[in-house]
């Protein structure tokens, strides 16, 4: 083997160039999803059925959002010093969160009386 051929070779400008536009594109323009195409994608592990209702969607964030609480305040018990507190803040954002969703099904209700 010769020097030439063990050396790496550095990217040219354009390849540079090329790389940075594309990343560029990924972040700035992103192409139309799939369900604003109106079309799905078979590469797609989990989707959520476009006919479901917002009371049915916010019912199942409120439980999700329990779920994670929970789980996060019980394994705080197990945990000490920093690692604690950035558990007990999973758990309570969570509490937040799942407040927010609680008020939105509120006024879905308020919505739906009226």
């Amino acid at each position: 083997m010769t020097t030439a051929e063990t050396k790496p070779t550095s990217p040219s400008s354009s390849t540079l160039d090329e790389a940075a536009q594309r990343a560029l594109d990924y972040y700035l323009n992103p192409k139309p999803t799939a369900e604003a195409s109106g079309k799905t994608q078979a590469s797609q592990l989990f989707m959520v059925a476009p006919d479901i209702d917002t009371e049915t969607l916010l019912a199942n964030a409120s439980e999700d959002l329990l779920s994670i609480s929970a789980i996060a305040a019980d394994l705080a018990d197990d945990v000490d010093g920093s690692r604690r507190s950035v558990i007990l803040a999973i758990s309570r954002m969570a509490d937040g969160v799942h407040l927010l969703v609680e008020r939105a099904m509120d006024r879905l209700e308020v919505q739906a009386a009226g």
